[in-house]
């Protein structure tokens, strides 16, 4: 497999103008959990009619330009950093050709906001600019994709996975639905069906997010660069070397015939297909999508649960904090603070920080032990403090860790929350997941408040306590997969993309890799 650098992102992190001020601290989050940011300023503002209906409309052209200035000269004063940052902002003009946002390789150009894509094409500079396709899978003229006028030499790629759900297509699993208002769901602006059509467009997935960058849950960027610097990463995009993830950083290396994801290949008699593979969790499996039909899945089901671990064993699993009151009970409990620490007497290899919020912290302490210090958020609709976009978990902020772990089966890991101590053996966490319910406290808040901590059953306390899971773990055989295929012939304009499925319900979708002369 050619060897790039993987690089992650969220490009898809709405500022609006209220929030201008928040941008050192936006980017000082970014910089924590990614390789690289572009901020997608977001001049729309909802106003009302003379007879007062809701109206969505960009500001006073003075403020917007008041804004791109400050963020200019913010990017100017971060050009020396060594985290690179792209200036962008969303166009989405008179909703026909579907909402866009704008990015720019350098610091000196301007917002542009005409009524139509090819406008907006006619003012960006190419090479130097991209306008990424979002939400396409809402209906074709209501700020859906419109494939008729797609160019990707300025759309190298869309995002199908964000906040708002699946645009992959109109059959898809994964719903979109979250935003009800703006939907439902139809196939015409999906990402299968620009492919159908001639669209040449990679994938990745991105957040859609309006409160902070970086919210797990709402989708990432992985893009293969040749190196960090900012030209090298703005070429790997424009190139479509890229995929993305609904949740966690899956590693996936996709080539076919030797070329990389998101590259043009000559016609061919024969169809190499190779995929490497590091998950987060256990792979289902691995489907190779030849102009939109599944030629070929491999299942990765069966393979490995098997296989008996003796001695030294490389796992993952993942430990999360949260839950917490219900709101109806308890209305004005909606955060908690967590300490604690994971301890094991062999090495962790890598910590991937889950944060849906900043504030959160972890560290290693030597290579056999790591401390936490978490925040936990619960609210109801109308809090900023959360992202209520938020696919999997729309009402509540949890916080998840995965660690991958190298230690004897049949040793302990320690683990303490909140100066309270639990162990477990390594073969019982590969077994099957344990929960702690912080049962105590709730019947000790039961009672303060209402003068009761006993019942005939759980759920007044259960159902109010706070919660750790340690998810199952699974062993390295069970999320690293390397796999070749055959999958025959290849004509003028054919295109092959790989989907990954991930036990847990996470996906990957690799960019396509097209047939062109």
């Amino acid at each position: 497999m050619k060897k790039k650098e993987l690089l992650w992102s969220d490009f898809h992190s709405n500022i609006h103008p209220k929030q201008i001020n928040d941008l050192e601290n936006w980017y000082d989050f970014a910089k924590e959990m990614l390789d690289f940011w572009g901020v997608a300023y977001y001049p729309f503002l909802h106003r009302k009619s003379k007879h007062g209906l809701p109206l969505e409309d960009t500001i006073p052209l003075e403020d917007m330009q008041k804004d791109w200035e400050y963020i200019r000269q913010f990017a100017e004063e971060k050009s020396e950093d060594d985290f690179t940052f792209f200036m962008g902002y969303e166009w989405q003009g008179n909703g026909e050709d579907g909402d866009h946002n704008v990015y720019y390789l350098n610091n000196d150009q301007d917002i542009h906001h005409p009524m139509t894509y090819k406008e907006l094409l006619n003012k960006i500079p190419k090479s130097q600019a991209m306008a990424i396709p979002h939400h396409t899978g809402y209906a074709v003229g209501h700020r859906g994709k419109n494939w008729a006028t797609h160019d990707y030499e300025y759309s190298p790629f869309t995002e199908i996975y964000s906040s708002h759900g699946s645009s992959e297509s109109d059959y898809d699993d994964l719903p979109m639905n979250v935003h009800i208002h703006m939907g439902p769901r139809d196939s015409k602006g999906t990402v299968m069906q620009g492919l159908k059509e001639g669209a040449v467009t990679g994938i990745i997935c991105s957040g859609d997010n309006h409160v902070c960058p970086a919210i797990t849950g709402n989708g990432f960027l992985a893009v293969w660069s040749e190196d960090r610097s900012r030209e090298s990463i703005f070429k790997a995009l424009l190139n479509r070397n890229v995929y993305g993830v609904t949740r966690s950083r899956i590693q996936l290396n996709y080539e076919l015939n030797g070329a990389l994801m998101g590259d043009f290949i000559e016609p061919s008699q024969t169809s190499e297909a190779k995929v490497e593979v590091k998950g987060t969790n256990a792979i289902d499996r691995i489907e190779f999508i030849k102009n939109n039909v599944v030629k070929d899945t491999y299942i990765h089901n069966g393979q490995w649960e098997e296989e008996t671990l003796t001695g030294n064993v490389v796992f993952k699993f993942e430990l999360e904090l949260g839950w917490g009151p219900d709101q109806r009970v308890y209305p004005d409990i909606q955060e908690k603070h967590w300490t604690g620490s994971l301890k094991t007497t062999g090495k962790i290899l890598d910590i991937e920080k889950l944060w849906t919020t900043p504030g959160q912290s972890v560290s290693m302490i030597g290579e056999s032990e790591a401390e936490f210090d978490i925040n936990t958020t619960k609210g109801g609709y109308g809090n900023e403090k959360l992202s209520q976009k938020n696919h999997q978990t729309p009402y509540i902020q949890n916080q998840s860790m995965i660690f991958e772990i190298e230690a004897d089966v049949n040793s302990d890991l320690e683990i303490i929350i909140d100066d309270k101590t639990y162990s477990y053996k390594v073969k019982d966490i590969l077994s099957e997941s344990h929960l702690i319910g912080l049962v105590d406290e709730a019947k000790k808040l039961a009672k303060e408040r209402f003068d009761k901590d006993n019942f005939y059953r759980s759920d007044p306390f259960w159902h109010n306590a706070y919660k750790v899971k340690i998810h199952r773990g699974v062993p390295a055989t069970a999320y690293e997969v390397t796999y070749e295929t055959e999958l025959g012939e290849l004509a003028q304009d054919d295109y092959v993309l790989v989907k990954v499925y991930q036990r847990n319900g996470e996906r990957a979708w690799a960019s396509p890799i097209w047939v062109k002369n």
